[in-house]
C-alpha cells in the first residue's frame, strides 16, 4: 500500500524520538577518531531567519556525515547574549535584557530543534548564564597576573548612540559603530585593555600554518595586524635659535632613508605634548583650533588621502638628527594617535600627504630620492648646493631609486628594503639616535563597556590600595537583575552592586562598574563546550585536548577581524597557561554566502524577509534544508526562488514514491548479489556507486550543491531502470540496495524523511544516522563496455560499443567496419584513435 509523505507528521515524530533516544549526546571516545564541528554561534535576536537556516543546515550536513563515517562528532549550540544587541532591543520593547534574551533563546531553540540539527543539547550554553561568564572573570584575573590587562587613560572611540567606548575593530566604513552605525567620537577615558599585541608577531606567523582557512580571511588580519619594518628616530628639541634640548620625541618610520628630506615636524591633535607647547602661547589659539575640528572627525575621515589637511605652528622646534637642521613642529590632523608614537617625520617628496602640507603652508620640499631617468637626478647627483622647493612637481615622488642631497649617503641605491634604509639605520645606531624597529598596526584590545549588559570586570577600586582584583574565591562577581536599562541605568547607578570592601586592607571601596566586551565572551566559547558542566574548572585538559582544535567553524566573513582574531588571541595565552596543548583553535574555517531576494541581502530593515517558520509549516524542515544547501555553493550568495522550493519539495516527494514501492516490490526478495544481471542493472550499479564518490568527495570538499544536483541523477537513475526493465524482470536485489543507498546517502541533508524512510518502510532496525556512509568502490564505475562515436572527414557517421579496455587496433577495427559504407570509392588517408572517446577518419 503506497504511503504518502507528510512532513509535518514524520518531522516532529522523529524529533522526539532522537530526543528520548539521545541520539546526539555524544562523550571522549578514544577508539574513534573525534570531529568536531561547530557554527558561530548566534545572538538571540528573534526569531531565526535565512541566514540561520543557512549557515547551522551546511554545519548540521557535515556533522551527520562524520558520524555515519565513524567518528565521534561534537555538534553543539549555544548563543552570544551578553552585548549592546540585547540591551539595545529590550530598551526598544521596555523589557528588561535578560527577560528579552532568554524569551528569545527559547523561540531560536524551539526553531533549531524543528529544524532537526543534531546538536548535543546536553552542553547547550548562553553567555549571560553566571556558569559560564563566572569563568571569563575568572580568565580576566588570569590575563591580569600575567600582565596581559591594563587600565590607563587614552583616546577612544565612542559611540554617542550606544553611549559607550568602542574597539578599534568595531569601528567600521567611514567611521561608524558597527552595531548601529552612528559616526564614532573620540574621547579621552580611562578603560581596560587586554594586551593582544604582546601576541602580535605570533599571531602574524602562525596565518602561514593554516591551511584551511580562506586566503581572504588570512589577508584581512594579517592586514590588520600591520607589521612594518623601519626605526625609530629621536628628535631632540630646540629653541628658535637651535639650541638643543635634553628632551626628545620619537617617530617611527618605514624610510629612515629620506631622512635627509625632512623640513617639518608633525604631532597628532591628541598628542599629550601639544597642550604643553602651546599653554599660554600665541600660538594656543591656532593649535586648539586643529585640535577641537579634528576631535569631531573619525579616525577614517582624517586618514582619507582626498581629504584637506589642516594645521596648525606650535612655536616649537626639533633637530633632524642627520643634517642637524631645524625643524618647525605642526599639528596635524591628519596624524593619528593610534599608529606608531603619534608624532611624523614630514618628508613631503616622498608622501603625498606631506607634500600637499607641505604646498598649502608654504613649507620646505627637498627631493632626497629619484629615479635615474628623472630629468632631476643629473642636476642633483653632484650638487653640493642644498635644491629645496626648486622642482616642478604635483605629487610627491620615487619610492625607490637613488639617494641624493643625504650627505655622505648621497649615490645609494635605496627603496622600501632598500641598501639606503639598512645604511642610514646603522647610522643611527651608530650614535645612540634610533634603532632598527618594528610596528604593528594592531592595538591593545579595549574590553571595557559603559553599559549593564554584560560580564562584570571582577576588580575594585581602593583609596589606599588602587585597584585590585577581586579575589578567585569571592567570584562570580553577579550581573543583579534590578537595574532598570529603560530609565538609561548602569551599574554606576547602584550602590548596592558598587559598595563593597577592599579585599587587601578591608576599607571602604568601589567595585568596577563596566563590564566586558561581549567578544570577551565568543573568544573562548568553543572551549566551554569541551566540559561544559564543570563546575570545578573552566574545563578538563584531558577533554579539551580530545576535542579541539575545532575541525570546521562555519560563520560569517564579517567576523574575520573581530571574533576570530580575538579567538586566537585567547587560545595562545591559555597555551601558555598550560589549559591546551595547541595554539591555533580552528583547524578549517568555511565562511558562508548571504541569502538575498531580489538582489538584495535579506533584512527586516528592507522588508524582504522571508520567514523560515512560514516554510517549514507549508513545506516540512527537509524541503528547506535541501532547497537551502542546493541553489548555491555554501561559500557563496543564495538568491532566494519561492519556486526552487516547490521542485525541491516536488523532488523529495519523487524519492518517497520510489523507495516506498521499492520496499513493496522487493519485499521478501533475495538481497543483492554483488553483480548486476544485465546491462540495466550495470548502468544502474556504475551510476549509484559514481554518485557515492561525488557526494563523498563533494561534502568533504564543501560542494553541497552539487551533491544534491547527484542524488537528483542516482534518482533519475533508478527510474530510468525501473521504467527499461518490466516488472517481474528486474534485479530486486539491486533496485533494494540502491533504495537503501539512495536513504543513507540523503540522511546529511534530509534528516528526517531518510529516518522514517529507513526504520518505517525499509524496515531498519536502528536509526539511520547510525548506519555506516555508503563506501565507494572505484572499480564498480568501470563499464565492461563502452561507446564511441566514429567520424568521417568531421561528421559523425556512428557509434560503436567496444570492451573497456579493447586495445587501439581492434577499436580502430570496429570503427571501419561501421562507417564501411561511407567509404565505399574513396582512399582511407588516416585513422585517428582516441580512446574511449571517438574514431577519426580521413577519407578522399
Amino acid at each position: 500500500m503506497a504511503r504518502q509523505y507528510d512532513p509535518h507528521e514524520l518531522e516532529v515524530k522523529w524529533q522526539q524520538v532522537w530526543e528520548a533516544d539521545g541520539l546526539y549526546t555524544v562523550t571522549e571516545d578514544a577508539s574513534k577518531p573525534k570531529y568536531y564541528c561547530l557554527e558561530m554561534f548566534p545572538y538571540p535576536s528573534g526569531d531565526i531567519h535565512m541566514g540561520h537556516v543557512r549557515n547551522y543546515t551546511i554545519g548540521d550536513v557535515v556533522a551527520r556525515y562524520f558520524t555515519m563515517k565513524g567518528h565521534s562528532v561534537l555538534h553543539p549550540m549555544g548563543w552570544d547574549s551578553f552585548g549592546l544587541p540585547a540591551e539595545n532591543a529590550a530598551i526598544k520593547s521596555n523589557t528588561h535584557p535578560a527577560k528579552w534574551t532568554y524569551a528569545n533563546i527559547e523561540k531560536q531553540e524551539a526553531s533549531f530543534r524543528r529544524m532537526g540539527f543534531s546538536y548535543d543539547w546536553s552542553r547547550r550554553l548562553a553567555s549571560s548564564d553566571v556558569d559560564f561568564y563566572r569563568w571569563g572573570q575568572w580568565t580576566f584575573l588570569q590575563f591580569w597576573e600575567r600582565g596581559l590587562v591594563e587600565r590607563k587613560k587614552s583616546p577612544v572611540n565612542w559611540c554617542p548612540s550606544c553611549k559607550t567606548v568602542l574597539a578599534n575593530e568595531q569601528v567600521i566604513g567611514d567611521g561608524v559603530c558597527w552595531r548601529c552605525k552612528s559616526v564614532v567620537e573620540k574621547r579621552d577615558l580611562e578603560q581596560y585593555y587586554y594586551k593582544i599585541t604582546d601576541y602580535a608577531q605570533e599571531l602574524l606567523d602562525d596565518l602561514d600554518e593554516m591551511p584551511g582557512w580562506p586566503e581572504r580571511v588570512k589577508t584581512m588580519q594579517a592586514n590588520w595586524i600591520g607589521r612594518s619594518e623601519g626605526a625609530e628616530v629621536d628628535f631632540k628639541l630646540c629653541d628658535a635659535e637651535g639650541n638643543e634640548s635634553d628632551e626628545s620625541i620619537t617617530v617611527f618610520t618605514t624610510r629612515p632613508d629620506t631622512l635627509f628630506g625632512c623640513s617639518f615636524f608633525l604631532l597628532a591633535p591628541e598628542h599629550p605634548l601639544v597642550h604643553e607647547f602651546v599653554h599660554g602661547t600665541e600660538y594656543a589659539t591656532d593649535v586648539m583650533g586643529v585640535v577641537g575640528a579634528a576631535a569631531k572627525a573619525t579616525a577614517v575621515e582624517r586618514s582619507m588621502g582626498e581629504r584637506e589637511k589642516n594645521g596648525a605652528f606650535t612655536g616649537r622646534y626639533v633637530i633632524n638628527p642627520v643634517n642637524g637642521e631645524k625643524l618647525p613642529v605642526w599639528v596635524s590632523d591628519y596624524v593619528l594617535m593610534d599608529y606608531g608614537t603619534g608624532a611624523v617625520m614630514a618628508v613631503p617628496c616622498g608622501d603625498q600627504r606631506d607634500f600637499e602640507f607641505a604646498r598649502k603652508y608654504d613649507l620646505a620640499i627637498p627631493p632626497v630620492v629619484i629615479r635615474e631617468d628623472d630629468p632631476l637626478y643629473e642636476q642633483l647627483k653632484d650638487q653640493s648646493e642644498r635644491v629645496v622647493n626648486d622642482v616642478d612637481w604635483d605629487v610627491a615622488h620615487a619610492d625607490e631609486g637613488i639617494m641624493v642631497q643625504s650627505g655622505q649617503f648621497t649615490g645609494t641605491p635605496t627603496g622600501k628594503h632598500g641598501e639606503g634604509v639598512t645604511a642610514v639605520i646603522a647610522w643611527l645606531e651608530e650614535r645612540g639616535q634610533g634603532r632598527g624597529s618594528i610596528n604593528f598596526r594592531l592595538r591593545d584590545w579595549l574590553i571595557s563597556r559603559q553599559r549593564y549588559w554584560g560580564n562584570p570586570i571582577p576588580a575594585i577600586h581602593c583609596p589606599a590600595c588602587g585597584l585590585v582584583p577581586v579575589p578567585e574565591a569571592d567570584l562570580p562577581v553577579v550581573l543583579p537583575d534590578n537595574v532598570d536599562v529603560t530609565k538609561g541605568e548602569t551599574l554606576a547607578d547602584h550602590p548596592e552592586f558598587y559598595e563593597t570592601t577592599c579585599p587587601k586592607c578591608g576599607g571602604d571601596a568601589k567595585r568596577e562598574t563596566d563590564t566586558m566586551d561581549t567578544f570577551t565572551c565568543s573568544s573562548w566559547y568553543y572551549l566551554h563546550f569541551c566540559d561544559a558542566r564543570n563546575d570545578d574548572a573552566i574545563w578538563d585538559k584531558a577533554k579539551a585536548d580530545y576535542w579541539m582544535p575545532v575541525d570546521q567553524y562555519i560563520g560569517g566573513i564579517e567576523h574575520a577581524i573581530l571574533h576570530l582574531l580575538y579567538s586566537r588571541f585567547f587560545t595562545k595565552v591559555f597555551r601558555d597557561m598550560g589549559l591546551i596543548d595547541f595554539k591555533e583553535p580552528f583547524t578549517n574555517m568555511l565562511t558562508q554566502g548571504m541569502v538575498k531576494l531580489d538582489g538584495a541581502t535579506m533584512s527586516k530593515s528592507r522588508g524582504n524577509v522571508v520567514a523560515p517558520e512560514d516554510m517549514i509549516a507549508k513545506y516540512g524542515a527537509d524541503t528547506l534544508r535541501a532547497y537551502i544547501l542546493f541553489m548555491a555553493p555554501p561559500d557563496k550568495d543564495l538568491e532566494w526562488s519561492f519556486e526552487g522550493l516547490d521542485g525541491m519539495y516536488r523532488f523529495l516527494a519523487r524519492v518517497w514514491r520510489f523507495v516506498d514501492e521499492t520496499a513493496d516490490e522487493s519485499a521478501g526478495a533475495p538481497a543483492f548479489s554483488g553483480s548486476p544481471a544485465d546491462e540495466a542493472g550495470k548502468t544502474l550499479y556504475r551510476e549509484m556507486h559514481r554518485v557515492i564518490g561525488k557526494i563523498t568527495d563533494d561534502i568533504e570538499r564543501f560542494q553541497l550543491n552539487t551533491s544534491i544536483a547527484a542524488l537528483m541523477e542516482l534518482t533519475n537513475a533508478a527510474y530510468d531502470y525501473r521504467n527499461a526493465v518490466p516488472e517481474g524482470s528486474r534485479d530486486l536485489g539491486l533496485i533494494r540496495e540502491v533504495a537503501e543507498t539512495l536513504t543513507r546517502l540523503l540522511a546529511p541533508y534530509v534528516p528526517h524523511m531518510a529516518e522514517e524512510l529507513w526504520r518505517e518502510v525499509l524496515g531498519g532496525t536502528d536509526s539511520v544516522h547510525r548506519e555506516v556512509w555508503p563506501v565507494f568502490d572505484p572499480a564498480a564505475v568501470v563499464a565492461d563496455e563502452i561507446e564511441i562515436v566514429v567520424q568521417v572527414n568531421g561528421k559523425v557517421r556512428a557509434k560503436i560499443k567496444v570492451p573497456a579496455e579493447a586495445a587501439k587496433d581492434i577499436i580502430e577495427a570496429a570503427a571501419l567496419e561501421a562507417v564501411a559504407s561511407w567509404l565505399d570509392g574513396v582512399e582511407v588517408k588516416k585513422v585517428v584513435v582516441v580512446p574511449g572517446k571517438l574514431v577519426s577518419v580521413v577519407a578522399k
